[in-house]
Protein backbone atom coordinates (compact mmCIF):
# COMPACT_ATOMS: atom_id res chain seq x y z
CA UNK A 1 0.00 0.00 0.00
CA UNK A 2 1.28 3.47 -0.93
CA UNK A 3 1.64 6.44 0.67
CA UNK A 4 -1.14 8.88 0.85
CA UNK A 5 -0.31 11.35 -2.02
CA UNK A 6 2.92 9.42 -3.29
CA UNK A 7 3.45 8.61 -6.98
CA UNK A 8 1.77 5.50 -7.31
CA UNK A 9 3.78 2.58 -9.59
CA UNK A 10 2.26 -0.30 -11.16
CA UNK A 11 3.48 -2.76 -13.46
CA UNK A 12 1.06 -2.06 -16.05
CA UNK A 13 2.88 0.74 -16.65
CA UNK A 14 5.64 -1.23 -18.09
CA UNK A 15 4.34 -3.88 -19.72
CA UNK A 16 6.43 -7.34 -20.43
CA UNK A 17 7.57 -7.58 -23.99
CA UNK A 18 4.79 -9.20 -26.09
CA UNK A 19 5.52 -13.16 -26.92
CA UNK A 20 5.63 -14.57 -30.19
CA UNK A 21 2.35 -15.02 -31.00
CA UNK A 22 0.94 -17.89 -33.41
CA UNK A 23 -1.15 -15.46 -34.32
CA UNK A 24 -0.94 -12.50 -36.23
CA UNK A 25 -0.94 -8.47 -34.58
CA UNK A 26 -5.07 -7.28 -34.51
CA UNK A 27 -3.27 -4.54 -36.91
CA UNK A 28 -1.79 -6.92 -39.53
CA UNK A 29 -5.26 -8.61 -40.12
CA UNK A 30 -7.60 -5.28 -40.16
CA UNK A 31 -6.26 -4.22 -43.76
CA UNK A 32 -6.75 -7.69 -45.30
CA UNK A 33 -10.64 -8.66 -43.61
CA UNK A 34 -11.65 -4.80 -45.44
CA UNK A 35 -10.14 -5.74 -48.53
CA UNK A 36 -11.62 -9.17 -48.08
CA UNK A 37 -15.14 -8.51 -46.67
CA UNK A 38 -15.65 -4.76 -47.46
CA UNK A 39 -19.34 -4.75 -46.72
CA UNK A 40 -18.62 -5.50 -42.63
CA UNK A 41 -16.74 -2.17 -41.19
CA UNK A 42 -17.14 -1.67 -37.53
CA UNK A 43 -16.44 1.66 -36.82
CA UNK A 44 -18.65 2.96 -39.88
CA UNK A 45 -21.31 0.52 -38.36
CA UNK A 46 -21.29 1.53 -34.95
CA UNK A 47 -24.23 3.75 -34.06
CA UNK A 48 -22.41 4.84 -30.72
CA UNK A 49 -22.55 8.55 -29.76
CA UNK A 50 -19.39 8.36 -28.86
CA UNK A 51 -16.27 6.52 -29.84
CA UNK A 52 -13.54 5.57 -27.02
CA UNK A 53 -9.52 6.85 -27.95
CA UNK A 54 -8.31 6.81 -24.60
CA UNK A 55 -8.11 3.11 -23.65
CA UNK A 56 -9.71 1.08 -26.37
CA UNK A 57 -9.39 0.68 -29.70
CA UNK A 58 -11.80 -0.76 -32.24
CA UNK A 59 -10.36 -4.28 -33.70
CA UNK A 60 -11.59 -6.97 -36.37
CA UNK A 61 -13.09 -9.99 -34.84
CA UNK A 62 -11.47 -11.84 -37.74
CA UNK A 63 -7.97 -12.57 -37.15
CA UNK A 64 -5.88 -12.89 -40.30
CA UNK A 65 -3.78 -16.09 -40.93
CA UNK A 66 -1.56 -15.22 -43.20
CA UNK A 67 1.79 -16.07 -41.61
CA UNK A 68 0.67 -19.71 -41.81
CA UNK A 69 -1.13 -19.69 -45.20
CA UNK A 70 0.34 -22.39 -47.90
CA UNK A 71 1.57 -20.66 -50.88
CA UNK A 72 -1.52 -21.90 -52.42
CA UNK A 73 -3.85 -19.48 -50.09
CA UNK A 74 -1.04 -16.43 -50.59
CA UNK A 75 -2.15 -16.48 -53.96
CA UNK A 76 -3.51 -12.97 -55.26
CA UNK A 77 -7.14 -12.08 -55.24
CA UNK A 78 -8.23 -11.37 -58.40
CA UNK A 79 -6.95 -14.81 -59.48
CA UNK A 80 -8.32 -16.51 -56.26
CA UNK A 81 -10.96 -19.73 -57.11
CA UNK A 82 -14.26 -19.65 -55.25
CA UNK A 83 -14.78 -20.91 -51.64
CA UNK A 84 -14.37 -24.97 -51.52
CA UNK A 85 -14.77 -27.07 -48.31
CA UNK A 86 -11.72 -28.30 -46.55
CA UNK A 87 -12.74 -31.55 -47.38
CA UNK A 88 -11.94 -30.89 -51.27
CA UNK A 89 -8.99 -28.91 -50.24
CA UNK A 90 -5.45 -30.87 -50.94
CA UNK A 91 -4.04 -29.37 -48.00
CA UNK A 92 -5.19 -28.75 -44.34
CA UNK A 93 -4.41 -24.70 -42.82
CA UNK A 94 -3.41 -25.69 -39.28
CA UNK A 95 -2.20 -28.36 -37.44
CA UNK A 96 -3.91 -29.37 -33.99
CA UNK A 97 -1.00 -28.33 -31.88
CA UNK A 98 -1.05 -25.03 -33.65
CA UNK A 99 -4.87 -24.98 -32.73
CA UNK A 100 -4.28 -25.65 -29.35
CA UNK A 101 -1.01 -23.66 -29.06
CA UNK A 102 -3.27 -20.87 -30.25
CA UNK A 103 -5.90 -21.18 -27.86
CA UNK A 104 -3.33 -21.38 -24.82
CA UNK A 105 -1.59 -18.44 -26.18
CA UNK A 106 -5.39 -16.69 -26.07
CA UNK A 107 -5.94 -18.04 -22.49
CA UNK A 108 -2.88 -16.51 -21.15
CA UNK A 109 -3.18 -13.17 -23.04
CA UNK A 110 -6.76 -13.32 -21.06
CA UNK A 111 -5.68 -13.80 -18.02
CA UNK A 112 -2.82 -11.71 -18.24
CA UNK A 113 -5.14 -8.66 -19.70
CA UNK A 114 -7.68 -9.28 -16.90
CA UNK A 115 -5.16 -9.63 -14.13
CA UNK A 116 -3.65 -6.15 -15.73
CA UNK A 117 -6.92 -4.55 -15.78
CA UNK A 118 -7.61 -5.76 -12.17
CA UNK A 119 -4.94 -4.54 -10.90
CA UNK A 120 -5.11 -1.26 -13.14
CA UNK A 121 -8.59 -1.08 -11.33
CA UNK A 122 -7.64 -1.08 -8.09
CA UNK A 123 -4.59 1.10 -8.28
CA UNK A 124 -7.23 3.65 -9.94
CA UNK A 125 -9.86 3.11 -6.98
CA UNK A 126 -6.42 3.79 -4.58
CA UNK A 127 -5.65 6.66 -6.21
CA UNK A 128 -8.74 8.07 -6.64
CA UNK A 129 -8.67 7.16 -3.32
CA UNK A 130 -5.42 8.44 -2.21
CA UNK A 131 -6.05 11.74 -4.43
CA UNK A 132 -9.60 12.40 -3.06
CA UNK A 133 -7.63 12.39 0.44
CA UNK A 134 -5.07 14.96 -0.73
CA UNK A 135 -7.07 17.00 -2.25
CA UNK A 136 -9.55 17.27 0.69
CA UNK A 137 -6.58 17.59 3.18
CA UNK A 138 -5.16 20.70 0.43
CA UNK A 139 -8.24 22.24 0.48
CA UNK A 140 -8.68 21.82 4.39
CA UNK A 141 -4.90 23.36 4.90
CA UNK A 142 -5.76 26.26 2.56
CA UNK A 143 -9.53 26.54 4.44
CA UNK A 144 -7.50 26.87 7.70
CA UNK A 145 -4.86 29.25 6.30
CA UNK A 146 -7.60 31.45 5.54
CA UNK A 147 -8.97 31.02 8.67
CA UNK A 148 -6.08 31.97 10.22
CA UNK A 149 -5.66 34.77 7.06
CA UNK A 150 -8.90 36.42 8.80
CA UNK A 151 -7.71 35.98 12.39
CA UNK A 152 -4.97 37.98 11.43
CA UNK A 153 -7.22 40.65 9.67
CA UNK A 154 -9.40 41.34 12.12
CA UNK A 155 -6.55 41.36 14.73
CA UNK A 156 -5.05 43.92 12.91
CA UNK A 157 -8.16 45.36 12.00
CA UNK A 158 -9.41 45.78 15.82
CA UNK A 159 -6.08 47.46 16.67
CA UNK A 160 -6.62 49.79 14.23
CA UNK A 161 -10.26 50.92 15.34
CA UNK A 162 -8.98 51.02 18.51
CA UNK A 163 -6.28 53.61 17.59
CA UNK A 164 -8.54 55.36 15.27
CA UNK A 165 -11.28 55.72 18.14
CA UNK A 166 -8.38 57.06 20.35
CA UNK A 167 -7.09 59.77 17.52
CA UNK A 168 -10.40 61.01 16.74
CA UNK A 169 -10.85 61.43 20.40
CA UNK A 170 -7.58 63.13 20.88
CA UNK A 171 -8.19 65.23 17.37
CA UNK A 172 -11.48 66.45 19.02
CA UNK A 173 -9.51 67.08 22.46
CA UNK A 174 -7.12 69.03 20.65
CA UNK A 175 -9.78 70.95 18.40
CA UNK A 176 -11.17 72.09 21.72
CA UNK A 177 -8.21 73.39 23.12
CA UNK A 178 -7.36 75.06 19.91
CA UNK A 179 -10.48 77.09 20.15
CA UNK A 180 -9.90 77.93 23.98
CA UNK A 181 -6.81 79.08 22.54
CA UNK A 182 -8.10 81.43 20.11
CA UNK A 183 -10.66 82.65 22.33
CA UNK A 184 -7.96 83.09 24.80
CA UNK A 185 -6.15 84.95 22.31
CA UNK A 186 -8.92 87.07 21.52
CA UNK A 187 -9.95 88.02 25.18
CA UNK A 188 -6.25 89.71 25.39
CA UNK A 189 -7.08 92.67 22.82
CA UNK A 190 -9.35 94.13 25.01
CA UNK A 191 -6.78 94.52 28.21
CA UNK A 192 -4.50 95.52 25.32
CA UNK A 193 -6.26 98.05 24.42
CA UNK A 194 -7.55 99.44 27.95
CA UNK A 195 -3.57 99.52 28.58
CA UNK A 196 -2.83 101.64 25.68
CA UNK A 197 -5.81 104.00 25.85
CA UNK A 198 -4.46 104.29 29.45
CA UNK A 199 -1.46 105.57 28.56
CA UNK A 200 -2.81 107.49 25.62
CA UNK A 201 -5.33 109.56 28.21
CA UNK A 202 -1.86 110.00 30.64
CA UNK A 203 -0.65 111.69 27.98
CA UNK A 204 -2.90 114.50 28.44
CA UNK A 205 -1.78 115.30 31.58
CA UNK A 206 -0.41 119.06 32.77
CA UNK A 207 2.42 120.72 34.07
CA UNK A 208 4.20 119.22 36.63
CA UNK A 209 2.31 116.27 36.88
CA UNK A 210 3.07 114.65 33.43
CA UNK A 211 5.93 112.74 34.78
CA UNK A 212 7.14 109.32 34.18
CA UNK A 213 5.22 107.80 37.81
CA UNK A 214 4.94 104.66 38.56
CA UNK A 215 1.84 104.20 36.98
CA UNK A 216 3.25 104.44 33.66
CA UNK A 217 5.81 102.33 34.47
CA UNK A 218 3.07 99.31 35.15
CA UNK A 219 1.07 100.01 31.99
CA UNK A 220 4.40 99.84 29.78
CA UNK A 221 4.98 96.74 31.39
CA UNK A 222 1.13 95.29 31.79
CA UNK A 223 1.58 96.03 27.16
CA UNK A 224 4.87 94.39 26.97
CA UNK A 225 3.19 91.46 29.12
CA UNK A 226 -0.07 91.14 27.13
CA UNK A 227 2.43 91.33 24.12
CA UNK A 228 4.20 88.84 24.99
CA UNK A 229 1.70 86.65 26.03
CA UNK A 230 -0.53 86.50 22.87
CA UNK A 231 3.02 86.27 20.54
CA UNK A 232 3.28 82.82 22.85
CA UNK A 233 -0.56 81.93 22.21
CA UNK A 234 0.12 82.03 18.33
CA UNK A 235 3.05 80.04 18.08
CA UNK A 236 0.97 77.60 20.10
CA UNK A 237 -1.65 78.24 17.92
CA UNK A 238 0.26 77.38 15.30
CA UNK A 239 1.93 74.60 16.56
CA UNK A 240 -1.89 73.07 17.39
CA UNK A 241 -2.87 73.99 13.49
CA UNK A 242 0.23 71.82 12.47
CA UNK A 243 -0.40 69.14 14.84
CA UNK A 244 -4.01 69.02 13.56
CA UNK A 245 -2.72 68.49 9.98
CA UNK A 246 -0.52 65.62 11.60
CA UNK A 247 -3.36 63.87 13.34
CA UNK A 248 -5.87 63.79 10.27
CA UNK A 249 -3.00 63.01 8.35
CA UNK A 250 -2.26 59.34 10.69
CA UNK A 251 -5.92 59.17 11.07
CA UNK A 252 -6.11 59.05 7.29
CA UNK A 253 -3.46 56.81 6.36
CA UNK A 254 -5.43 54.43 9.31
CA UNK A 255 -8.89 54.66 8.09
CA UNK A 256 -7.24 53.82 4.50
CA UNK A 257 -5.82 50.99 6.22
CA UNK A 258 -8.89 49.93 7.65
CA UNK A 259 -10.72 50.11 5.04
CA UNK A 260 -8.40 47.70 2.62
CA UNK A 261 -8.58 45.92 5.95
CA UNK A 262 -11.95 45.76 5.62
CA UNK A 263 -12.37 44.59 2.34
CA UNK A 264 -9.70 41.93 2.31
CA UNK A 265 -11.70 40.55 5.36
CA UNK A 266 -15.03 40.58 3.59
CA UNK A 267 -12.99 38.18 0.67
CA UNK A 268 -10.82 36.23 2.72
CA UNK A 269 -14.21 35.53 5.19
CA UNK A 270 -16.06 35.03 1.79
CA UNK A 271 -13.07 32.21 0.47
CA UNK A 272 -12.82 30.99 3.84
CA UNK A 273 -16.56 30.15 4.11
CA UNK A 274 -16.64 28.89 -0.13
CA UNK A 275 -17.12 25.03 -0.27
CA UNK A 276 -17.41 22.92 -3.27
CA UNK A 277 -21.37 23.47 -3.56
CA UNK A 278 -20.97 26.60 -3.31
CA UNK A 279 -22.56 29.30 -5.81
CA UNK A 280 -20.05 31.18 -8.17
CA UNK A 281 -17.66 28.63 -8.26
CA UNK A 282 -16.33 28.13 -11.97
CA UNK A 283 -12.91 27.77 -13.35
CA UNK A 284 -10.68 30.94 -14.20
CA UNK A 285 -7.91 29.34 -16.66
CA UNK A 286 -4.01 30.49 -15.42
CA UNK A 287 -5.64 32.66 -12.62
CA UNK A 288 -2.66 30.19 -10.74
CA UNK A 289 0.14 32.01 -12.89
CA UNK A 290 -0.93 35.62 -12.31
CA UNK A 291 1.06 37.23 -8.95
CA UNK A 292 -0.65 40.11 -8.40
CA UNK A 293 0.80 40.43 -4.96
CA UNK A 294 2.54 43.18 -3.60
CA UNK A 295 3.45 42.37 -0.35
CA UNK A 296 4.50 39.42 2.23
CA UNK A 297 3.16 38.72 5.40
CA UNK A 298 6.31 40.23 7.34
CA UNK A 299 5.62 43.55 4.86
CA UNK A 300 2.22 43.69 5.45
CA UNK A 301 1.97 43.21 9.13
CA UNK A 302 4.93 46.36 9.19
CA UNK A 303 3.15 48.93 7.48
CA UNK A 304 -0.23 48.17 9.55
CA UNK A 305 2.23 48.37 12.72
CA UNK A 306 4.42 51.27 11.47
CA UNK A 307 0.89 53.06 10.81
CA UNK A 308 -0.18 52.54 14.23
CA UNK A 309 3.27 53.20 15.98
CA UNK A 310 2.76 57.02 13.84
CA UNK A 311 -0.20 57.28 14.95
CA UNK A 312 0.62 56.37 18.87
CA UNK A 313 3.29 58.75 17.86
CA UNK A 314 1.56 61.82 16.91
CA UNK A 315 -1.08 61.16 19.59
CA UNK A 316 1.33 61.51 21.98
CA UNK A 317 2.89 64.74 20.56
CA UNK A 318 -0.70 65.80 20.65
CA UNK A 319 -1.27 65.21 24.20
CA UNK A 320 2.15 66.71 25.06
CA UNK A 321 0.79 69.78 23.21
CA UNK A 322 -2.48 70.11 24.83
CA UNK A 323 -0.81 69.94 27.93
CA UNK A 324 1.57 72.59 27.00
CA UNK A 325 -1.15 75.18 25.69
CA UNK A 326 -3.38 74.35 29.01
CA UNK A 327 -0.61 75.64 30.63
CA UNK A 328 -0.03 78.30 28.76
CA UNK A 329 -2.98 79.38 29.20
CA UNK A 330 -3.45 79.12 33.21
CA UNK A 331 0.49 81.07 33.21
CA UNK A 332 -0.56 83.81 30.89
CA UNK A 333 -3.87 84.65 32.45
CA UNK A 334 -2.00 84.40 35.89
CA UNK A 335 0.68 86.98 34.46
CA UNK A 336 -1.67 89.41 32.96
CA UNK A 337 -3.62 89.02 35.81
CA UNK A 338 -1.31 89.97 38.61
CA UNK A 339 0.06 92.76 36.13
CA UNK A 340 -2.92 94.04 35.79
CA UNK A 341 -3.44 94.45 39.85
CA UNK A 342 -0.32 96.07 39.95
CA UNK A 343 -1.20 98.32 37.70
CA UNK A 344 -4.48 99.12 39.37
CA UNK A 345 -2.70 99.43 42.80
CA UNK A 346 -0.32 101.97 41.11
CA UNK A 347 -3.12 103.78 39.91
CA UNK A 348 -4.95 103.19 42.99
CA UNK A 349 -1.79 105.00 45.11
CA UNK A 350 -1.14 107.53 42.77
CA UNK A 351 -4.79 108.49 43.23
CA UNK A 352 -4.62 108.79 46.49
CA UNK A 353 -0.74 110.72 45.98
CA UNK A 354 -2.64 113.27 43.74
CA UNK A 355 -5.64 113.53 45.71
CA UNK A 356 -3.83 114.24 48.77
CA UNK A 357 -1.79 116.80 47.00
CA UNK A 358 -5.48 118.63 46.06
CA UNK A 359 -6.20 118.74 49.26
CA UNK A 360 -2.99 120.57 50.70
CA UNK A 361 -3.29 122.75 47.89
CA UNK A 362 -6.80 123.43 48.57
CA UNK A 363 -5.69 124.02 52.01
CA UNK A 364 -2.75 126.15 51.59
CA UNK A 365 -5.05 128.23 48.91
CA UNK A 366 -7.70 129.21 51.60
CA UNK A 367 -4.71 130.14 53.79
CA UNK A 368 -3.39 132.32 51.31
CA UNK A 369 -6.48 133.69 50.64
CA UNK A 370 -6.98 134.57 53.84
CA UNK A 371 -3.63 136.21 54.21
CA UNK A 372 -4.22 137.99 51.44
CA UNK A 373 -7.40 139.57 52.33
CA UNK A 374 -5.32 140.53 55.71
CA UNK A 375 -2.35 142.01 53.60
CA UNK A 376 -5.67 143.64 51.81
CA UNK A 377 -6.66 145.24 55.32
CA UNK A 378 -3.14 145.77 56.30
CA UNK A 379 -2.86 148.05 53.77
CA UNK A 380 -5.68 150.01 54.01
CA UNK A 381 -4.47 150.76 57.50
CA UNK A 382 -1.30 151.80 56.41
CA UNK A 383 -3.26 154.03 53.77
CA UNK A 384 -4.98 155.19 56.93
CA UNK A 385 -1.78 156.12 59.34
CA UNK A 386 0.14 158.01 56.47
CA UNK A 387 -3.00 159.99 55.53
CA UNK A 388 -3.80 160.85 59.59
CA UNK A 389 0.58 161.43 59.78
CA UNK A 390 0.05 164.23 56.58
CA UNK A 391 -2.34 166.15 58.88
CA UNK A 392 -0.04 166.25 61.96
CA UNK A 393 2.92 167.50 59.35
CA UNK A 394 0.93 170.54 58.24
CA UNK A 395 -0.08 171.68 61.40
CA UNK A 396 3.76 171.02 62.07
CA UNK A 397 5.24 172.71 58.82
CA UNK A 398 2.33 175.75 59.03
CA UNK A 399 3.39 176.45 62.60
CA UNK A 400 7.27 176.82 61.57
CA UNK A 401 6.00 178.55 58.43
CA UNK A 402 3.72 181.53 60.51
CA UNK A 403 6.94 181.92 62.94
CA UNK A 404 9.60 182.88 60.74
CA UNK A 405 7.47 186.08 60.39
CA UNK A 406 8.09 187.05 63.89
CA UNK A 407 10.00 190.22 63.85
CA UNK A 408 13.67 191.21 64.51
CA UNK A 409 14.58 189.79 67.69
CA UNK A 410 11.17 187.55 68.35
CA UNK A 411 12.80 185.37 65.76
CA UNK A 412 13.86 183.57 68.53
CA UNK A 413 15.51 179.27 68.38
CA UNK A 414 13.71 179.05 71.84
CA UNK A 415 12.66 175.37 72.66
CA UNK A 416 8.99 175.73 70.85
CA UNK A 417 11.32 176.07 67.94
CA UNK A 418 13.70 173.44 68.67
CA UNK A 419 10.49 171.53 69.08
CA UNK A 420 8.60 172.69 65.97
CA UNK A 421 11.98 171.00 64.00
CA UNK A 422 11.71 167.91 66.01
CA UNK A 423 8.42 167.42 65.24
CA UNK A 424 8.25 168.27 61.77
CA UNK A 425 11.65 165.90 61.57
CA UNK A 426 9.91 162.85 63.69
CA UNK A 427 6.63 163.16 61.63
CA UNK A 428 8.34 163.08 58.24
CA UNK A 429 10.08 160.30 58.94
CA UNK A 430 7.20 158.51 60.52
CA UNK A 431 5.30 158.72 56.90
CA UNK A 432 8.35 157.86 55.36
CA UNK A 433 8.32 154.71 57.33
CA UNK A 434 5.00 153.94 56.42
CA UNK A 435 4.94 154.41 53.21
CA UNK A 436 7.86 151.86 53.27
CA UNK A 437 5.88 149.60 54.86
CA UNK A 438 3.06 150.48 52.26
CA UNK A 439 5.41 149.29 50.04
CA UNK A 440 6.54 145.96 51.68
CA UNK A 441 2.81 145.60 51.77
CA UNK A 442 1.94 146.05 48.53
CA UNK A 443 4.84 143.33 47.27
CA UNK A 444 3.81 141.01 49.64
CA UNK A 445 0.40 141.15 48.54
CA UNK A 446 1.27 140.61 44.98
CA UNK A 447 3.51 137.69 46.04
CA UNK A 448 0.22 136.29 47.54
CA UNK A 449 -1.57 136.51 44.68
CA UNK A 450 1.09 134.42 42.45
CA UNK A 451 1.17 132.04 45.15
CA UNK A 452 -2.50 132.08 44.90
CA UNK A 453 -2.96 131.82 40.56
CA UNK A 454 0.16 128.92 41.26
CA UNK A 455 -1.97 126.88 44.03
CA UNK A 456 -4.87 127.38 41.45
CA UNK A 457 -3.13 126.08 38.38
CA UNK A 458 -1.56 123.41 40.68
CA UNK A 459 -5.45 122.66 41.51
CA UNK A 460 -6.35 122.28 38.22
CA UNK A 461 -3.51 120.22 37.12
CA UNK A 462 -4.08 117.99 40.12
CA UNK A 463 -7.75 117.58 39.22
CA UNK A 464 -7.07 117.19 35.79
CA UNK A 465 -4.86 114.21 36.56
CA UNK A 466 -7.51 113.10 39.00
CA UNK A 467 -10.16 112.91 36.47
CA UNK A 468 -7.68 111.04 33.97
CA UNK A 469 -6.76 108.65 36.28
CA UNK A 470 -9.73 108.10 38.13
CA UNK A 471 -12.44 108.33 36.00
CA UNK A 472 -11.14 107.96 32.80
CA UNK A 473 -8.55 105.14 33.24
CA UNK A 474 -10.15 103.43 36.19
CA UNK A 475 -13.34 103.26 34.88
CA UNK A 476 -12.00 101.44 31.66
CA UNK A 477 -9.94 98.85 33.76
CA UNK A 478 -13.18 97.82 35.13
CA UNK A 479 -13.80 95.83 32.27
CA UNK A 480 -10.98 93.27 33.02
CA UNK A 481 -12.09 90.04 31.63
CA UNK A 482 -11.88 87.06 34.05
CA UNK A 483 -9.22 84.13 34.90
CA UNK A 484 -11.75 81.70 32.79
CA UNK A 485 -12.42 84.17 29.86
CA UNK A 486 -8.44 84.62 29.51
CA UNK A 487 -8.13 80.76 29.83
CA UNK A 488 -10.95 80.66 26.95
CA UNK A 489 -13.41 78.61 28.49
CA UNK A 490 -16.25 81.48 28.28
Amino acid sequence: MELLGSTLTATYAHPRPTPANFLPAVSTMASSYRDRFPHYNLTHSLSLPWRPSTYYKAVSNWPTLDPYCTRSQRVSESTMLPFVSNRTTLFTRYTPDDWYRSNLTNFQESNTSRHNSERLRVDTSRLIQDKYQQTRKTQADSTQNLGERVNDIGFWKSEIIHELDAMIGETNELTDIKKRLERALMETEAPLQVARECLFHREKRMGIDLVHDEVEKELLTEVDIILCCQERMKLYLDKAIAQLAANRAAQHELEKDLSDKQSAYRIDDKCHHLRNTSDGVSYFRGVERVDATVSVPESWAKFTDDNILRSQSERAASVKLRDDIQNVLVVTANEMWNQFNKANLAFTNRIAETADAKNKIQTHLAKTLQEIFQTEMSIESIKKAIMEKSAFLKVAQTRLDERTRRPNIELCRDMAQLRLVNEVYEVDDTIQTLQQRLRDAEDTLQSLAHTKATLEHDLAVKANSLYIDQDKCMSMRRSFPSTLRLVGFC
